[in-house]
C-alpha cells in the first residue's frame, strides 16, 4: 500500500483557532470540556473521569517506554471519548515510537479533526509524514503551526528546517539528469592518487585487496573509534559496487549437510553489538558463512563502522557472506535517520552520494537450499508471487512506494488472516493463510524476515512458517529488547536461536548524525 493513500490533506481557507499551552510538549493532558458533548462522547461525567485515568495511566507508560501498553490505554481513553483530540495526539506519539508510521499519521489526522484549533495534532500528524519522507505534507503542518505561533522559537525552527528539506530535496531532482550510468571505479579514478598521511597508522589493503589480517586490524581500529583512510574507504566501495551489480536480485545460497549457516537481522549502526555477535558466533568464514538481512545503518551512530565491516567480509569472502537491502538502505531513511549525516561527518558528502549508489545494488532476498526465503519485510499484496516473479525484479533504484519490491523492504506479519494495511504507512500485513499459501506455491518450508523489533530478539509466527530476527538489542539504546542470530545446518533447516544482551558503547547517543528534525521525532 502506497503511503500516499493514508495522507489527508488540509483544506485551504479552513477556519482554525489557536490553543493556548506550550506547543512542544511531549505529552499532554486535556482538561474537561466546556461545551455540551458531541454524539459519541461520554455520556456523564464517570466516563470522562475514566477516560482521563486511562490517559494517565498511558502517559505513564509511554515515559517508561512501555509502548504496547500505552497505546492500549490510550485506545481504551478514546473508546469513552472519542472526540478528545488529546487521546489521539498521545496515541499517535507511542505509534511513533514503535516506527508505526501509518497508524501514527491516522491518529494525527484524527486529532486534527477533533479540534482544529489543538496544535499538537499537526505536529503529530507533520512527524509521521516526515518519518514516511512526506516532506510537503510535513511542511503544510509546521508552516500553520508557525503561522499560529508568530513568536514559538521552536515552531519557527521546526518550520524553517522542513523548508531546508524540501528546498534540498527539489533541488535535487533540478539537477539530476539521464545519463548511462557509470561505475564507482569509472566515476573515482583519481582516488587512486589520494595520498596516505605518513601519521595514518591505521588498516592498509594489501595490494588493493581485503585480507584476513586487515579485517581484524580494521575492527581493532574501529573498536578505538579511529577511521579508516578514505582511500581504502573508497576502494572497497567501488569493489563492492562491481560485485553487486553482477549479482541478482534473489540470491540462492547452497549450505552443505554439516555445514552452519547463520541469519542476523537488523543492526542498525549498532557496532559494538556486531562485535559481540563474532565474540559469540565466531568469525565469518568459509567455514562459518553468514547472512545479514538489511538494516545495517541509521539510528545507531556507528553505521560508518558496521558498513565497511560487512562489505570487508563480503569481499573477503563472497561465497560465504550475504547481505540482503533493508528499507533503510535508502536515500530518504539515510537522509533522516543518520546515516547521511555520519557518513558526510567522517568522510564526506560525495561518499554519502556513493553509498546511495551502492544501496541500490543490494540483493533484495535470499533463498537457502530452496527451502527457507530471506527478505528484510515481508511478502506481498497479490497472490501468485513465485521466486522467478522476485529474480526479474529491476531493483537499481530507490525503493517505490508500492510493488514487489517496496514490500520486500516494508511488509510485516500479522496474527489474523488475509491482508490489511500496513502499520508503517508503507508495504502491507499479511496473515498466516497468506504465508501457507506463498509458502506451497514456491515449495518452501518458512520465510525468516527482519524488520522489527522482538522483545527476544526472535519472534516464531503463522505456525512457524514466518519467523522474524533482530539483531540491534536495545535497540537505540532505549528498548530494553535482546538481540537474536538464527543457525541452521544443511541437513536440518531447523531453526536455533540465540539471544544476547546489548554491550557497552563509547557515549555517542544513537541518531546524534540524525537531521535536526528527528531528533525531536525520536
Amino acid at each position: 500500500m502506497s503511503s500516499s493513500k493514508l495522507e489527508t490533506q488540509q483544506v485551504a481557507g479552513e477556519s482554525y483557532q489557536k490553543q493556548p499551552g506550550a506547543a512542544n510538549a511531549e505529552i499532554t493532558d486535556s482538561k474537561e470540556p466546556e461545551s455540551v458533548l458531541e454524539e459519541g462522547g461520554p455520556k456523564n461525567d464517570q466516563d470522562f473521569a475514566a477516560a482521563e485515568q486511562y490517559k494517565n495511566q498511558g502517559n505513564d507508560l509511554l515515559k517508561t517506554k512501555e509502548f504496547t501498553k500505552a497505546i492500549d490505554m490510550y485506545t481504551k481513553a478514546i473508546d469513552l471519548y472519542p472526540n478528545s483530540a488529546v487521546y489521539y495526539a498521545n496515541r499517535s506519539l507511542a505509534h511513533l515510537r514503535q516506527e508505526s508510521f501509518g497508524y501514527a499519521l491516522q491518529d494525527g489526522v484524527s486529532a486534527v479533526k477533533a479540534d482544529p484549533g489543538y496544535l499538537k495534532g499537526y505536529y503529530r500528524r507533520a512527524a509521521a509524514h516526515m518519518s514516511l519522507g512526506k516532506f510537503k505534507q510535513a511542511l503544510c503542518d509546521f508552516e500553520f503551526v508557525a503561522k499560529c505561533r508568530p513568536n514559538d522559537k521552536d515552531a519557527k525552527l521546526k518550520f524553517t528546517e522542513c523548508t531546508k528539506i524540501v528546498k534540498m530535496r527539489a533541488f535535487e531532482r533540478a539537477i539530476a539528469v539521464d545519463k548511462p550510468e557509470k561505475t564507482l571505479s569509472e566515476m573515482y579514478r583519481d582516488m587512486e592518487t589520494i595520498t596516505i598521511e605518513d601519521d595514518y597508522k591505521g588498516p592498509q589493503l594489501e595490494d588493493g585487496k581485503v585480507t584476513l589480517q586487515f579485517m581484524k586490524d580494521l575492527m581493532e581500529h574501529y573498536k578505538g573509534q579511529k577511521r579508516l583512510h578514505r582511500k581504502f574507504a573508497y576502494k572497497i566501495l567501488c569493489e563492492i559496487d562491481t560485485y553487486m551489480r553482477a549479482q541478482p536480485s534473489l540470491v540462492d545460497i547452497t549450505v552443505k549437510d554439516e555445514d552452519k549457516f547463520t541469519i542476523c537481522g537488523d543492526i542498525h549502526g549498532q557496532f559494538y553489538d556486531l562485535m559481540n555477535i563474532f565474540d559469540i558466533n565466531g568469525l565469518p568464514s568459509e567455514k562459518n558463512p553468514y547472512l545479514f538481512n538489511g538494516d545495517f545503518v541509521d539510528r545507531g551512530s556507528f553505521s560508518v563502522e558496521c558498513i565497511f565491516t560487512l562489505f570487508g567480509f563480503k569481499l573477503l569472502y563472497p561465497n560465504h557472506f550475504f547481505l540482503s537491502r533493508g528499507n533503510h538502505e535508502s536515500i530518504n531513511m539515510n537522509q533522516m535517520y543518520g546515516f547521511t549525516g555520519e557518513v558526510t561527518a567522517k568522510y564526506t558528502s560525495t561518499m554519502a552520494d556513493i553509498f546511495t549508489q551502492v544501496f541500490n545494488w543490494l540483493p533484495l532476498c535470499h533463498c537457502i537450499n530452496q527451502k527457507i526465503l530471506v527478505m528484510h519485510g515481508g511478502l506481498f499484496s497479490s497472490d501468485n508471487v513465485t521466486l522467478d516473479n522476485i529474480r526479474r525484479i529491476e531493483r537499481n533504484c530507490q525503493p517505490p512506494e508500492e510493488g514487489l519490491m517496496c514490500e520486500l523492504l516494508w511488509s510485516d506479519p500479522q496474527q489474523w488472516m488475509g491482508r490489511g494495511p500496513s502499520k508503517r504507512g508503507v508495504g502491507i500485513q499479511f496473515g498466516p493463510d497468506v504465508t501457507e499459501a506463498f509458502c506451497k506455491l514456491n515449495n518452501l518450508d518458512y520465510i525468516i524476515r527482519s524488520h522489527e523489533v522482538k522483545d527476544m530478539g526472535y519472534e516464531v509466527a503463522h505456525n512457524g512458517q514466518c519467523i522474524t530476527v533482530f539483531s540491534a538489542p536495545n535497540y537505540c539504546d532505549t528498548m530494553g529488547n535482546m538481540g537474536a542470530f538464527i543457525t541452521i545446518t544443511g541437513n536440518d533447516m531447523k531453526p536455533n536461536y540465540t539471544s544476547f544482551k546489548a554491550v557497552p558503547h563509547p557515549d555517542v547517543k544513537p541518531m546524534a548524525y540524525a537531521n535536526s528534525l528527528m531528533h525531536w521525532l525520536a
